[in-house]
């Protein structure tokens, strides 16, 4: 292998990686909480836990499957021309928490067989955006759906501290310091200072 080739094999690993993290961040953000908990809505759109799983599970079958002409083996009937508008932000009361779960960590080991067959360079085509802007490489799809992917991560960090006010990265590593007198004071003392400019 090339110094070009090994560098490149590098920024592959490192860009699955931090995909594989946007993973596990947003499903642990389910955990421990009803099946209650994880679909309600908490906000005015509607979002709720497991509906982003839902959601990025299509979305990263799509980028990292269809775009590569390596179409994920998952049928996703919410993205039928029929289908109810969002159907893929939110659970039916016929699709299970483990369901969705599971049908994410299939599209995860499908992602992850094309991230590994191809290089990053590889081309392929994203047919639903713009014409002058589909042709793509893997490399540019890695950083778009890891982008995507901690997006939507950040969404189900609020959303659960909505729900029961856990926060944090992940178990074990909230990364968060805590302030001296804890959250409420703190959170107290930002509204202090925002009603300054009311």
């Amino acid at each position: 292998m090339t110094a070009p080739d090994a560098f490149l094999e590098a920024c592959k690993a490192d860009l699955h990686r931090y995909l594989k993290g946007a993973r596990e961040a947003l499903v642990w953000k389910l955990e421990g909480l009803s099946e209650y908990d994880v679909r309600r809505p908490l906000v005015a759109t509607g979002t709720n836990l497991l509906g982003l799983v839902k959601h990025v599970a299509s979305v990263e079958a799509g980028y990292l499957g269809d775009v590569f002409g390596r179409p994920s083996p998952e049928r996703f009937p919410w993205f039928a021309d029929d289908a109810e508008p969002n159907a893929d932000l939110w659970a039916t009361q016929d699709e299970t928490r483990e369901e969705i779960l599971d049908l994410y960590r299939r599209v995860w080991a499908h992602s992850d067989a094309t991230v590994e067959a191809l290089p990053l360079d590889a081309t392929g085509e994203v047919p639903w955006w713009s014409p002058e802007g589909r042709h793509v490489t893997l490399h540019r799809i890695l950083v778009h759906i890891t982008t995507e992917t901690h997006r939507h991560a950040g969404h189900a960090d609020l959303v659960r501290e909505l729900v029961d006010g856990a926060a944090g990265l992940s178990t074990g590593n909230d990364n968060l310091w805590i302030p001296e007198g804890g959250w409420p004071a703190h959170r107290e003392r930002l509204e202090q200072v925002a009603r300054t400019f009311r």
